[in-house]
């Protein structure tokens, strides 16, 4: 037994010692942030480099501190701030195996494996459809707070008030000041709950609204991220959550009117 344990010990060394031996670009989200350690920022790029082949990262605080020539605990520390952030996210499943998982939202730039590229992004093509979203996301919702020209095609011809009075309905308004001392996560909500209230105009179903309270709304956000977590990494796995969110509301919109609606394809 004491000879099987060994051999099992010593692959596992192996394993971990071997290096990614491709490149990866760091989104400038994580490099000019301010709040890493430049160690943090590496490890960023080392965790998307091993996240590519499994789609997560399952190396150990070991691993990285022989890698880096530092303590566990300096790397528990990056990893804890990196999460903290949202450039990663860290799970522990059953017999604590953590498995940690790059947040494809982070900047505008793809992750490449080298000679592998073109396997690897028809691989992760939802990866970057993900992004895409939260690129779009984003643009909106600059478009919005900030009054930012750029604008995603599909709310090209979609009258910028009508967005602002529903937001307002719902009291989703924030000015630049407030969404400063946001939370990351609490920001992500509200970018999120803004892009589907404009599809929700976008598709002029306003007024199937009425009844749909602003605490509604959340409720069934937070009931659809739920989903999503659960679903993670099953058959059931949720690819377009904003796509997931718009058709939870749109069912409710069914739900609460009595007449029929015509709901747009999405």
């Amino acid at each position: 037994m004491m000879g099987k344990n060994l051999i099992m010990k010593e692959a596992k060394k192996m394993k971990e010692n071997n290096k990614a031996n491709y490149y990866v670009i760091i989104p400038a989200d994580v490099r000019y942030d301010n709040q890493l350690t430049e160690k943090a920022k590496l490890l960023y790029g080392e965790i998307a480099c091993l996240s590519n082949k499994e789609g997560y990262c399952y190396a150990t605080n070991k691993y990285f501190a022989r890698l880096y020539n530092c303590t566990t605990r300096s790397i528990q520390n990056a990893i804890s701030k990196l999460e903290e952030r949202g450039y990663i996210k860290v799970i522990i499943k059953n017999n604590y195996q953590r498995k940690i998982f790059i947040s494809y939202a982070v900047g505008q730039e793809k992750n490449f494996i080298g000679d592998y590229e073109n396997s690897f992004i028809e691989a992760n093509e939802n990866k970057f459809t993900y992004n895409n979203i939260n690129n779009k996301i984003d643009i909106l919702f600059n478009y919005i707070i900030e009054n930012k020209k750029e604008v995603p095609k599909e709310f090209k011809n979609v009258e910028k008030l009508k967005i602002i009075e529903l937001l307002d309905k719902y009291e989703m308004l924030y000015t630049k000041n407030m969404i400063t001392y946001m939370q990351r996560n609490n920001l992500d909500k509200i970018k999120e709950i803004t892009y589907v209230i404009a599809l929700i105009v976008k598709d002029n179903l306003q007024e199937f609204t009425y009844n749909i309270t602003r605490d509604k709304l959340i409720y069934l956000y937070n009931k659809c991220k739920a989903k999503e977590m659960d679903y993670k990494e099953t058959d059931n796995e949720i690819d377009d959550f904003i796509g997931y969110y718009y058709k939870t509301i749109q069912n409710e919109m069914i739900k609460r009117n009595n007449s029929s609606i015509f709901l747009p394809k999405n």
